[in-house]
């Protein structure tokens, strides 16, 4: 069980906020829209997948009609109690669901799914859990199967602090912190960073070969594309696909999505 089980749980104690995520803001909703170009380059209906980290369903409800089989599992009893919810009232058959934890999936089998989404377990997880987590999404995985984890670039996200509060950051707590330890200077037990090259070594270390390792959210100050007309921000998608395309740019991202292949 992942030793912050208890924070987490109580961060997301409002399942609502999960809902409002992806539309809340302009920036917001670009990490959900790249990571729905990747999930579409690999998703098709004679698979089956698994997503570790679901909340409340954004994913499970895009998805459940593209594959052969969906089951979410998350560490929140409420989220899971609200995707529940949802998919009651939408009538759908195709989903399962199930309290579980990404650093234990005592409840699925080896070599099960085709496709295993690890899509939020490792905003949240200390380098140690991280690769636990990796190694039972790689279990669950059948051979020759895709297993795609996201992170939070460090980089990326201590760039975007010091573009939102120049007069706070740089500062040598953030620093060791974020720099060094790899954990948020705000809530150091709840959210966890990483860099691309580290989830790269890490998948490499425990026998996954590396299909691609993409930035998903090049924010860098996320008030001014909040207030970008229609036009403007037409324009910035156009500037963030060529950098989502781009592993060069990887590191500028403050989310990332590395893809992978159980061989």
């Amino acid at each position: 069980m992942a030793f912050n089980e208890k924070l987490v749980s109580e961060f997301y104690d409002d399942p609502e906020r999960e809902n409002n995520r992806s539309t809340v803001s302009k920036a917001r909703g670009i990490e959900f829209h790249y990571t729905k170009k990747i999930l579409d380059k690999y998703i098709s209906n004679e698979l089956t997948v698994l997503e570790i980290g679901c909340a409340t369903g954004y994913y499970g409800l895009y998805l459940y009609d593209k594959c052969k089989e969906y089951i979410g599992i998350d560490i929140v009893p409420k989220n899971i109690e609200n995707f529940d919810k949802k998919i009651n009232e939408l009538g759908i058959k195709k989903i399962k669901t199930l309290v579980g934890d990404a650093v234990n999936l005592s409840n699925i089998g080896n070599d099960a799914f085709d496709i295993v989404l690890n899509l939020g377990p490792m905003y949240h997880l200390s380098h140690q859990e991280r690769e636990l987590s990796m190694l039972e999404s790689k279990r669950v995985c059948k051979s020759k199967g895709i297993i795609m984890c996201s992170y939070i670039n460090k980089f990326g996200a201590y760039y975007q602090g010091i573009l939102r509060e120049p007069e706070k950051y740089p500062n040598k707590t953030a620093n060791e912190l974020i720099l060094e330890k790899g954990t948020d200077d705000i809530r150091p037990n709840i959210f966890y960073y990483t860099t691309p090259e580290e989830m790269e070594n890490m998948a490499l270390a425990n026998g996954l070969k590396v299909i691609e390792n993409c930035g998903i959210d090049f924010l860098f100050n996320a008030g001014n594309i909040n207030s970008m007309d229609e036009e403007k921000y037409k324009n910035w998608i156009e500037f963030s696909d060529y950098m989502f395309n781009s592993k060069s740019c990887t590191g500028l991202s403050v989310h990332g999505i590395m893809v992978c292949k159980k061989e």
